[in-house]
């Protein structure tokens, strides 16, 4: 579990992207994913759902702003950051309309900003919307072990599982900040950034009136229906007008305590019904 000496645990929260057009993607993520757009400064959009949230603003496409993670309560968090700082990071006060007082950030081998804090309550209602909570971030990168020393070693997060090449060097890693199989992992690639970012529906049954859904919309599906050898969930990807690729997944194993598992790097993997997207 994440932090377990703190008795703490954490969860993807939300998500601030840069885009070069921020009203289109908002849009998009409004009507896609059953949120609410909602204008929040110049070219500066909050999107919002029942417990999926986005925050959106001008820049370059596919660029990760920050991730945010919410901690459970105001000890943890004075917990995490004091582990943090024990181990040679460096945090820095943040502040987030989305957060309350005390939230602060880091930035990983790669300048990803990372964000913990304790949630503001959130005002919307889930109402006849689907579920689908924000549930993972996947990062690519070219350095994995370095990945995973900073946010397993030096923040707390465990490992659940890796995949390895046949030569022994670790292609993807799968973290967790709690119960849940992951929400963070890392993908190895010639590139540093997002991979996707996904939405937990929960169940079969839902994942499938989430297709239904976006086929009414005219959003075509990239990959999918599939599922996944690590975290054994359902999925479903489809991009977003920038590129970003989105999965909304079912099923997600739940992790109380086991050894972490080691997987090949292998089509197999990713996908234990069919053809698979290889990152390398």
């Amino acid at each position: 579990m994440f932090m377990t000496a703190l008795q703490a645990s954490a969860y993807l929260h939300h998500l601030h992207l840069h885009s070069p057009y921020p009203q289109r993607l908002a849009t998009f993520y409004a009507n896609a994913m059953e949120m609410t757009a909602i204008p929040a400064g110049d070219n500066v959009w909050q999107v919002r759902g029942p417990s999926r949230r986005l925050v959106i603003s001008r820049g370059p496409a596919k660029h990760l702003a920050h991730a945010a993670f919410a901690v459970r309560d105001a000890d943890g968090l004075a917990g995490l950051r004091a582990y943090a700082g024990s181990n040679q990071l460096t945090p820095q006060a943040f502040d987030s309309p989305l957060f309350a007082d005390g939230a602060f950030s880091v930035v990983d081998p790669d300048g990803n900003v990372v964000v913990f804090g304790l949630a503001k309550q959130d005002a919307v209602s889930a109402d006849k919307r689907l579920r689908a909570p924000l549930q993972h971030l996947t990062l690519a990168t070219r350095k994995v072990p370095a990945i995973e020393d900073f946010y397993a070693g030096k923040l707390g997060f465990g490992v659940s599982d890796r995949v390895l090449r046949d030569d022994g060097k670790v292609m993807t890693c799968f973290m967790r900040g709690n119960h849940e199989h992951h929400n963070l992992a890392c993908f190895y690639q010639d590139r540093q950034g997002i991979d996707h970012h996904s939405y937990e529906a929960g169940e079969w049954d839902t994942l499938r009136d989430w297709c239904d859904g976006l086929a009414a919309q005219d959003i075509q599906l990239m990959w999918g229906p599939g599922r996944h050898g690590p975290g054994n969930n359902l999925f479903v990807f489809i991009a977003d007008p920038d590129g970003n690729w989105i999965e909304i997944s079912a099923e997600l194993e739940v992790i109380h305590d086991r050894p972490v598992k080691h997987w090949p790097h292998a089509e197999r993997t990713l996908n234990l019904w069919g053809n698979a997207i290889m990152r390398a």
